[in-house]
């Protein structure tokens, strides 16, 4: 194994080895103790928003939620007994409550729900104690009224559920649009004063669906998107309990999440959305009191302005699928925005490979698992000519090693001459003093791919659930570590190669033994299709290493000064 391998292996331990440590795993949390004690259906929830007045007079802008009316929803007394209504679309199911006029769950058909011993479709709900997965609260000058508290009539035409209130004069109508995710908000609020919002509760925690629900509950995070701003995401554990983060300023959706699901509400889908006008104002959040690493409980509002008396905003809620929300626009595929601080480096890397593996599945219409057999195959293929290179220079180096230290031990007390006598050298053969630095440019090149495999195959949805060989889940570890190891072998095969005919180096041998050791321990957690992938590139490499050992042997490079069987003896 040269330096230049050696290097590239230890810079890809070192991102692979940081990962972990930027994205660590914590213990569950125990039970929010904010929840509403004794709170048993999606009728019985309100606001505690409901008890607070806004301050501001009615002709200011609809701005403010107040930070303090943001918390738990607690239980109405009296309230009217819950009436569920249930809306059909192709793909989707909605559950709406009255009182309340609001969506308490959808069920999201073709996503099954991976928890231990179920197997229903996924239903995107709050847990009891928080009712439906929005409250909504009308504030008009210095009076606020909860939709909790308000029965409403309801009228049905098909999958639009339109529901009709008295006191207050309000409408408001849902119609799920294209295969069910997206839904239009429509409403009419009758005399509302300039500066009245629509105060809209975000839901408090989403219940997990997955197998691994640890990880899911990580992923918990409210987000939004201002005009010409990039994605913020506010995960729930980066919230205070005590003090509430205001965002302020014009948005063009807000959301909340986990691992794969969404609910967001977003600016009404138009054609030209340069245009788009805002949808929202403001987003006040905090985290429950729950103790713990891993918050699961946090509580939101935002606030949409009622212009003309008039309601219109639209509401997605499903999967995380990047085909689904690249086609809502405003960023919304780029609602969880991961990667940290290195998010603007890997986002562009992450996308494309999306791309591709969306054009492959589509195109090949084979399962996933050979979607990424095939992609690391290819992406080996596209850096052949560039590898090929970087071990050619390396025959060179080799070549060129002892006349290189013979320079150096004759300049040694001359640094300019050395140069000077460096730099005729590598003209001589044709090359430059750069060519050892570029030679590593190859190796380096697939790093922020496979950096960006990771968060795809940890994030991605379409390869939840998604089952290949003895594969269970491509986004979970391989369950018998077979991947792994397989993996770590490959790797090991690969500095075996690469050794045979270059000069004995006890430090090169036992880094040979050493990377795929640990590169194997690194990836036994990680997602099995990251360890399918980066072994079957390891595989398609092994035809070119041995080309490249055949051609040094055959350029009598590796033991000038030794006997033909002394390099190989260890």
């Amino acid at each position: 194994m040269d330096r230049r391998t050696l290097l590239a292996l230890v810079l890809m331990a070192i991102v692979l080895v940081v990962t972990p440590m930027l994205f660590p795993s914590s213990k569950p949390p125990r039970a929010d103790s904010t929840a509403a004690p004794g709170a048993s259906g999606a009728g019985q929830t309100t606001s505690a928003a409901a008890t607070q007045a806004p301050t501001q007079p009615a002709a200011k802008p609809p701005a403010a939620v107040p930070a303090a009316t943001v918390g738990a929803p607690a239980t109405v007394a009296g309230a009217a007994r819950a009436e569920s209504i249930v809306v059909t679309a192709p793909r989707a199911q909605y559950t709406f409550v009255n009182p309340g006029a609001a969506l308490t769950a959808v069920r999201v058909d073709g996503f099954r729900d991976l928890r231990p011993g179920r197997h229903d479709s996924v239903v995107l709900k709050q847990s009891v104690a928080f009712g439906p997965l929005l409250h909504y609260r009308l504030a008009m000058g210095r009076d606020t009224v909860s939709f909790d508290t308000v029965s409403f009539t309801v009228q049905r035409s098909g999958t639009t559920t339109t529901f009709v209130a008295s006191h207050p004069a309000v409408t408001l109508t849902y119609a799920p649009q294209g295969d069910g995710f997206r839904t239009t908000v429509r409403g009419t609020v009758a005399n509302a004063p300039p500066g009245s919002a629509l105060v809209i509760d975000l839901p408090s925690d989403l219940q997990s669906m997955e197998a691994d629900s640890l990880d899911d509950f990580r992923h918990l995070a409210y987000g939004f998107k201002r005009p010409r701003r990039d994605v913020v995401s506010v995960p729930f554990a980066k919230l205070d309990s005590l003090a509430a983060r205001v965002d302020t300023g014009a948005m063009q959706w807000v959301s909340v999440r986990n691992k794969y699901w969404l609910v967001a509400l977003m600016a009404p889908v138009v054609t030209d959305t340069a245009h788009q006008a805002p949808a929202f104002r403001e987003l006040v959040s905090r985290r429950g009191s729950a103790p713990g690493k891993i918050a699961r409980v946090a509580y939101a509002a935002t606030a949409h302005p009622i212009v003309n008396g008039q309601i219109a905003f639209d509401l997605y809620a499903g999967p995380q699928s990047w085909q689904e929300l690249h086609a809502l626009g405003n960023d919304l595929e780029n609602v969880n925005p991961y990667a940290g601080f290195l998010h603007a480096v890997v986002q562009p890397f992450a996308t494309i490979i999306m791309r591709v593996l969306l054009w492959m599945k589509a195109t090949l219409r084979v399962n996933y698992g050979w979607v990424l057999v095939l992609f690391g195959v290819v992406i080996r293929l596209a850096l052949w000519p560039l590898n090929q290179k970087a071990m050619r220079t390396s025959i060179q180096m080799q070549r060129l090693q002892p006349e290189l230290t013979e320079v150096q031990k004759r300049y040694k007390d001359d640094p300019e001459k050395q140069r000077d006598a460096l730099m005729k050298l590598y003209q001589s053969h044709g090359m430059s003093p750069f060519s050892p630095m570029l030679g590593c440019l190859p190796m380096l090149i697939p790093m922020p791919v496979l950096y960006a495999l990771y968060f795809v195959f940890q994030n991605t949805i379409e390869l939840r659930g998604v089952s290949f060989l003895w594969l269970p889940d491509l986004a979970l570890r391989d369950p018998y570590y077979i991947t792994p190891l397989v993996m770590g072998a490959s790797m090991f095969a690969l500095s075996w190669i690469g050794m045979r005919g270059t000069p004995p180096n006890p430090q090169t041998k036992m880094m040979s033994y050493m990377m795929p050791v640990m590169f194997t321990a690194i990836f036994l957690n990680f997602a099995s299709g990251l360890n399918l992938y980066y072994a079957v590139q390891n595989f398609a490499a092994l035809p070119q290493q041995w080309i490249v050992t055949k051609q040094r042997a055959k350029a009598g490079v590796g033991t000038p000064s030794a006997p033909s069987g002394g390099s190989r003896k260890t």
